[in-house]
């Protein structure tokens, strides 16, 4: 008998504390912060760099890529000794 009435008065504590913090934060009033601000800039500056340096890479260094080996490959005689 004394288990559920325990239960439910440390559920209505509990529900309390949450009402409490959420209206806490509902009156807080929102300034913008580092994110706010620069969030979206920083997020295109960076995926532009590496777009930027990726194509840099893709071109520039002299990678050849993917060239197929046919006619440059030919095959070693084989000797039957």
């Amino acid at each position: 008998m004394m288990f559920p009435f325990a239960r439910n008065i440390l559920r209505s504590l509990k529900m309390r504390s949450i009402q409490q913090i959420g209206a806490r934060q509902s009156h807080r009033k929102h300034s913008p912060d580092f994110h706010d601000k620069y969030g979206n800039t920083v997020l295109a500056s960076g995926t532009t760099f590496c777009v930027v340096a990726w194509i840099f890479t893709a071109t520039q260094i002299g990678i050849r890529w993917n060239l197929s080996p046919v006619g440059r490959v030919t095959p070693i005689e084989w000797n039957d000794e």
